[in-house]
Parts: C-alpha cells; structure tokens; sequence
C-alpha cells in the first residue's frame, strides 16, 4: 500500500501472487510414507476422474443439440449425465483433503502458528471429521449391497439400470475421503508427536529432507 499525496486516498497495491496466496492458502505439514502412499493413490484417482467432466460435456452437448435441432429427447442420456457428474464430483472429494484445497469457513486458522493450526486439524479429524466418515461409510456400504441384490433400476421410463454403480460410488468416495483423512491425521501427528516419522517438510516450493 503507498500514499502518493497528502489528504489524497492511499493507492493500494496487491500483486497476483498475493492474492493467490490469500485464496489458495495451504497449511503445510510433514509428510510420512504411509501418507505420501495413500496421497498417491487418492490423486492419481481423483486426477483420473476429473475426465469424466470432459464426457459429460459432450453428453450435455449431444443432448442439446438433438433435443433442440432434430426435437428428440432423451431421458437415458439426462441420466447419464448427472451419473457421470455425480460420480466425478463424488471421487474428487477425497483429492481436495489430499491438495487442502477444500474450502475452509475459518478466518483465524491461516493467522495461527503451524503448531496451532496442527492442534486445530488432530481435533477436528478426531471429534468431527472421522466419526462422520466412519458413520457415512458404515451406512453406505449395506446401502449399495442392497441396491445390487435387488437389481434396483431408474424409475424413469427407458432410465438406466444398475442403478447400484452410482450407489457404489458414493461408498467408495466416502472410504477415499476417509483414507484422506487418515493420511492428514498422519501428517499432523508427525508434527505434533514425531510419530510416524517424517520422510519430508514441504514449504512453498521448498522440500527439505529429513535429517535424522
């Protein structure tokens, strides 16, 4: 921020860096082996299912463009494209723990110590997070076996069937976004406990390997 005159309003300057900074905080903790795998996993996951976005786009198109060109709808293809939406949405949950780029309602967390912010995470994950997870997790299996074993279809007229698939995948994105939180519980016992050991402190683009 500068003041160019006297009485005259300050001139206020905020490069792109820093504001990208103020948007895309990340709070940075060690990293274990166990974490780094389970990271790994869920990434490369979430990465593979963000092309589902590409197909849907062309299914929305094709719709459209048969509905409105040609006068023919098709409610198989409305189905699809909220399945695919909804399964690429669902299995990208779990990438945004792993990145921290998930959107956090809290303006005191990034003014805090790393320590701080540590203590904040292992409550949070252990009081609140987790047990959900444990309890979606715990509801959505039997939820998903049940749609398969009675063959559960669309009710809709020419809807798809299967409908068991997306079922499943709301199980398997819940399992993912508990195995994200694992691995960031991991990461902040590391810090706070030494336990696991850390293999890595990431810092901005700065890796410093541990010494020990």
């Amino acid at each position: 921020m500068t003041v160019s005159d006297k009485g005259s309003p300050p001139d206020v300057h905020v490069s792109v860096s820093d504001a990208d900074q103020l948007i895309h905080h990340h709070t940075e903790f060690p990293t274990t082996r166990l974490s780094q795998f389970m990271d790994g996993v869920i990434s490369a996951i979430g990465k593979s299912a963000s092309w589902l976005w590409i197909v849907v786009t062309g299914v929305i198109i094709y719709a459209v463009v048969g509905r409105y060109a040609f006068g023919a709808g098709s409610v198989t293809l409305e189905e699809v494209q909220w399945h695919l939406a909804g399964a690429g949405w669902l299995l990208g949950l779990g990438y945004t723990l792993v990145t921290d780029d998930h959107v956090r309602v809290d303006v005191i967390h990034e003014r805090l110590s790393l320590k701080s912010q540590a203590w904040i995470e292992l409550l949070g994950l252990l009081f609140l997070l987790l047990p959900f997870l444990g309890l979606a997790v715990y509801e959505m299996i039997p939820y998903a076996f049940s749609s398969w074993e009675q063959g559960e279809t669309s009710q809709a007229p020419a809807g798809l069937p299967y409908r068991w698939i997306l079922k499943s995948i709301l199980a398997v994105s819940f399992i993912l976004l508990t195995l994200a939180a694992l691995s960031r519980l991991l990461k902040v016992t590391a810090l706070l406990f030494g336990f696991p050991k850390p293999i890595r402190i990431e810092s901005g683009d700065n890796k410093k390997e541990d010494a020990s």
